[in-house]
């Protein structure tokens, strides 16, 4: 009985991983999750495509543009759900690039996608200009995800968007409280000196990276108020554009987990039907170069008809086999051609829309990015107008 007590005393830490943990393991664990400092805005850019200079090049590298721009959208928009999901952030916003307002950029680049593969470089940097992260997220979906019931209508893409998340949080934690405030505030001077930079430049140094924070106007500078209030304009903005991004996703969801499912298919297919013909031209190669080499040593030595028949035959199978190789890459081609439809078959579209603010109205046009630059150019206006400082907006 005392053997017994000694050995759970013994394994009830970290070698153990059921039942109830120890109290210093516990603690740990927290620590690595706990979180109570500011919470920080976080921008996401619709991601980079990765699409090659040459559009020549595209069929080439498996890559079809109308299908990556949508991914693009989709991308950034899948992380956004995932740092969401945290919950140890504060709004975070797809953007159509990184000239919004925010604390902490977080800029992707697709490098593959194929519905077997995931792969996308991912930069985190904050208002400051400080790197906090430069990453590599590459996943390798599982061969028995599509044969599962339980996974219809679930992306097999989700677990890289998470791990991205997973990876963004664990920045986050080694940062101090104190240099993540100072990072809001470098992110209200640098929104206001993209209006006024000769009112608000004075409060940063920005001769190095990281830019450097001097001091801060007095909360009742009316100048500071105004360019305040404008970037909550441009949050709402920002805000209003997230169920765009959000629909767009859901109305892709259908055809693009279809295409996943099936060029992940096609793929699996080409690849074996690759492997086959060159297994079948190499064992073709070396049956006529087997029978090539018999008929030379029965002409040096007068063989009899059998050992002829022989040479025959061999050249025969190894025509048959290299003959069935070719036949294995047209199908593998076949299943190329497969992909480059389903490929096509997705695109990109923006509708105009009409804002409205403080009974002032612009109309919107062209594509997300384009529609939020002239937002941009609108609330510019908008400080203009804005001359006097106890105006109300």
């Amino acid at each position: 009985m005392l053997h017994v007590l000694t050995g759970c005393a013994t394994t009830s830490g970290s070698g153990v991983n059921v039942g109830p943990r120890s109290s210093s393991s516990f603690s740990e664990d927290m620590s690595k999750t706990a979180y109570s400092g500011p919470k920080m805005d976080v921008v996401i850019p619709v991601f980079s495509p990765g699409l090659s200079d040459k559009a020549a090049n595209y069929e080439k590298e498996g890559v079809w543009p109308e299908l990556r721009r949508a991914e693009a959208n989709r991308f950034a928009y899948k992380l956004k759900k995932a740092l969401d999901d945290t919950g140890k952030f504060g709004a975070v916003r797809v953007t159509p690039d990184k000239t919004a307002s925010g604390d902490l950029y977080v800029l992707g680049k697709i490098v593959e996608s194929n519905g077997l593969e995931v792969e996308f470089d991912m930069n985190v940097i904050d208002a400051s200009g400080k790197q906090w992260l430069d990453d590599n997220i590459d996943y390798e979906v599982s061969d028995g995800f599509y044969k599962n019931p339980r996974n219809t209508d679930k992306d097999p893409y989700d677990p890289a968007f998470n791990k991205a998340a997973a990876d963004i949080v664990k920045a986050l934690l080694k940062q101090k409280p104190s240099e993540l405030s100072t990072v809001k505030h470098i992110a209200d001077l640098r929104f206001g000196a993209s209006f006024n930079d000769k009112a608000f430049d004075e409060y940063m140094d920005t001769s190095s990276t990281p830019i450097k924070l001097k001091g801060m106007p007095s909360e009742a500078d009316p100048l500071y108020e105004r360019v305040k209030a404008i970037r909550v304009k441009e949050q709402l903005f920002v805000d209003n554009l997230q169920p765009n991004y959000a629909a767009f996703s859901q109305k892709m969801n259908d055809s693009y987990l279809t295409w996943q499912k099936a060029s992940a298919t096609e793929l699996r297919l080409q690849k074996q039907a690759q492997n086959e013909s060159l297994m079948k031209i190499i064992g073709g190669a070396l049956l006529i170069a087997a029978a090539v080499a018999v008929g030379s040593n029965g002409n040096r030595n007068n063989n009899t008809l059998g050992r002829d028949m022989a040479t025959i035959a061999g050249g025969i199978g190894g025509a048959v086999l290299v003959t069935s190789g070719i036949t294995s890459r047209e199908e593998a081609k076949f299943h190329q051609d497969a992909i480059n439809e389903l490929g096509q078959s997705l695109d990109l579209e923006m509708s105009p829309q009409v804002i409205e603010f403080d009974n002032q109205s612009t109309k919107l046009t062209g594509n997300m990015e384009q529609q939020f630059q002239q937002w941009r150019a609108f609330m510019a206006r908008m400080y203009e107008l804005e001359s006097t400082p106890d105006k109300a907006l």
